[in-house]
């Protein structure tokens, strides 16, 4: 019985929260986009507001394990979810392997916990890039499974929601100009997956990112 209750709460799928969202684009970012050819997604910085039970639970080091883990898996999801669309001929500019973006980092001794010591500018020269996309990841429960389940049982909160917000900004690399600032919170189940929180999120964003539109 146990099992399916394991099942049943890992597939809950994520629904939109109410929310505010706020979405920026500069004025210029047509004009300024026009020249870009490729962009990369950099690591999010990410908070998980556990309580004080929830913390008590944990082993030393495993709350920044998971953050860091959620960064990656942010990372990813976004990498993917801008593939897609150029693969479909919905989006005009590359997006560079976030493997590659990872690697060009880590060889140059840039990590999660050392990112925020560096300008957008500085990481777009290093990545050779024309745009980076980087933000914020803050949520009172893991989104990844392996966290989620580790630590649902530990503390037993199955079936609770967890509220989300990512705020995500699209920094020209020339000057480190922010292009786009977007703003959204979003709530799903426990075992609501990146993929999923990424899909919700971009879908009204990407009808405004003019990287999404024709050239002018």
């Amino acid at each position: 019985m146990k099992k399916l209750v394991l099942v049943f709460f890992i597939i809950l799928p994520l629904a939109s929260a109410n929310a505010q969202t706020r979405l920026f684009v500069d004025p210029e970012f047509q004009r300024i986009g026009n020249n870009h050819k490729i962009i990369a997604v950099i690591p999010f910085r990410v908070s998980i507001s556990l309580r004080p039970k929830q913390m008590e639970a944990l082993k030393e080091g495993q709350l920044e394990r998971m953050k860091e883990d959620e960064s990656r898996n942010i990372q990813m999801a976004l990498y993917a979810w801008f593939l897609k669309r150029r693969q479909q001929g919905k989006m005009w500019v590359d997006i560079q392997d976030a493997s590659t973006t990872t690697a060009i980092l880590g060889k140059s001794g840039i990590n999660y916990s050392n990112i925020d010591n560096y300008t957008p500018e500085e990481i777009a020269r290093l990545l050779n890039v024309d745009a980076i996309v980087r933000g914020t990841f803050d949520t009172d429960k893991p989104m990844s499974e392996g966290a989620s389940l580790a630590l649902g049982l530990l503390v037993g909160f199955w079936g609770a929601t967890n509220q989300t917000t990512i705020n995500m900004f699209i920094h020209n690399a020339e000057d480190g100009k922010v292009l786009v600032n977007y703003n959204k919170g979003v709530a799903g189940s426990v075992g609501s997956t990146s993929d999923q929180l990424i899909n919700v999120v971009m879908r009204k964003a990407s009808r405004r990112i003019p990287y999404t539109k024709p050239k002018v």
